[in-house]
């Protein structure tokens, strides 16, 4: 057995659940049969503690690598804030000027906090947003962390987030009292988020710009519209979306200024930083309150953030990476008509991915990853692409998945899927409103 494998085991038994986010599970991936642990990342390569070495056409770091791993220029700023000292008695100087960055790329807002993880940054403008409205109660939309306030939507009725969130996961541990606070709605369902202002004195409206599909007869500007008229605290969650398709919030593209934003994953190249950017008014609601935290204060994610906001400005690093998804999602779909197979595309075009219109979905998905895994490529059903991500690797993925799809469709034609599997299938994971 794989030393990955041997490990994976022996966490499971002192870490619940084996690891700390849900999205690394080697069940998410490959059971019985995924590395699960790297010893090695470069570029868009990953080696496991065999030393086997991998091209990542997977979630790259869950997003996070966005110029892809180990950036010689973002990891020379890192080691230079921690030859320098990453922790004293006073402030880091890097938060300030990555304050004033990311107010200059977002002109509409004024103010900025910091926090390391996108589920506390989410958090924080809940709390920020609270105080400034003075109501209690949240329209949400999209996927916005772990936390007690997100998680509550889930004790109204089995139906509340019925397909929004992870399928069987229970709001235990969160307080019944916050019961009724959290409203979900589906995007681009404006009638329904207006039912939900109409009846339940919503305060603040959260919600992700886009995920796997647009905005639709203006969703966004009504969205945007209602809230000024109700004096609603708008917020877009950008943790996943942000630089990605443009230099800054995906909001840019559509128009749309919220009231509050926050940025995470791809800010800081795979270092811990998220942001919480909004306007004035509301921003200064955060001293009416208490938002504190030790570690938010440490160097080496604001100096990360300000190289990878200098590298991607110099690259145009969000034309890169939407042109190489959107190749990416052309190729999917030739391969597709090639062995007569029917796929469904999602995803921003720099987080593309297809599922397989058929009742075995989940079980190709597995049969791609085992069969790709063999070939070198961590590879599923779907691409977080970084600018590592060349032509010559991608067609290489390509040659690589071309006898995968033949199998697929032999699968298609009646034989049996789970023959062809070495272990189990899959688990799957996220299902979302939007």
């Amino acid at each position: 057995m794989a030393v990955g494998q041997k490990l994976w085991k022996r966490a499971k038994q002192i870490i619940p659940g084996g690891n700390m986010l849900l999205s690394k599970r080697a069940e998410m991936f490959l059971p019985e049969q995924w590395p699960a642990y790297f010893s090695k990342a470069k570029g868009c390569k990953v080696w496991d503690m065999d030393g086997n070495s991998y091209i990542d056409m997977s979630i790259m770091g869950v997003g996070t690598n966005l110029l892809g791993y180990g950036h010689p220029e973002v990891d020379e700023a890192v080691c230079a804030a921690v030859t320098a000292g990453n922790m004293s008695t006073f402030n880091c100087p890097e938060e300030v000027w990555l304050a004033e960055k990311l107010i200059e790329l977002h002109p509409w807002a004024d103010m900025v906090r910091f926090a390391r993880a996108g589920g506390e940054a989410n958090a924080v403008g809940i709390r920020i947003a609270r105080a400034a409205s003075g109501k209690d109660n949240v329209a949400v939309c999209g996927y916005h962390g772990w936390h007690d306030w997100y998680l509550s939507a889930n004790l109204g009725s089995d139906e509340t987030l019925a397909g929004h969130l992870l399928p069987g996961l229970e709001p235990n541990g969160v307080p019944q009292s916050l019961r009724g606070t959290v409203f979900p709605f589906n995007y681009n369902n404006y009638a329904e988020l207006e039912s939900l202002v109409d009846a339940h004195n919503i305060g603040v409206i959260k919600m992700e710009v886009s995920r796997n599909h647009g905005p639709e007869d203006n969703f966004l500007h009504k969205v945007r519209e209602l809230a000024t008229k109700r004096g609603i605290v708008l917020i877009f969650d950008e943790c996943t979306s942000g630089f990605r398709q443009t230099f800054g919030g995906l909001h840019k593209m559509y128009g749309v200024e919220p009231d509050m934003a926050m940025f995470g994953k791809a800010l800081g190249n795979g270092y811990a930083i998220t942001a919480i950017i909004g306007r004035r008014e509301v921003m200064e609601a955060a001293q009416t309150t208490f938002i504190s935290s030790t570690f938010w204060t440490e160097r080496i994610g604001p100096a990360a953030a300000l190289k990878t906001l200098e590298v991607m400005e110099r690259t145009r690093s969000w034309d890169n990476v939407t042109a190489t998804g959107l190749d990416i999602r052309q190729r999917w779909q030739s391969l597709a008509d090639k062995h007569g197979l029917k796929i469904n595309h999602w995803g921003l075009p720099a987080l593309t991915g297809y599922t397989f219109a058929s009742e075995n979905a989940l079980a190709y998905k597995t049969l791609i990853t085992q069969e790709m895994l063999g070939q070198g490529y961590l590879a599923g059903n779907s691409v977080y692409v970084c600018t590592e991500h060349s032509l010559e690797i991608v067609l290489g993925y390509f040659e690589a998945l071309d006898s995968v799809f033949g199998l697929i469709k032999e699968c298609e034609e009646g034989r049996d899927v789970m023959e062809l599997l070495n272990g189990p299938v899959c688990h799957g994971g996220f299902k979302r409103l939007n």
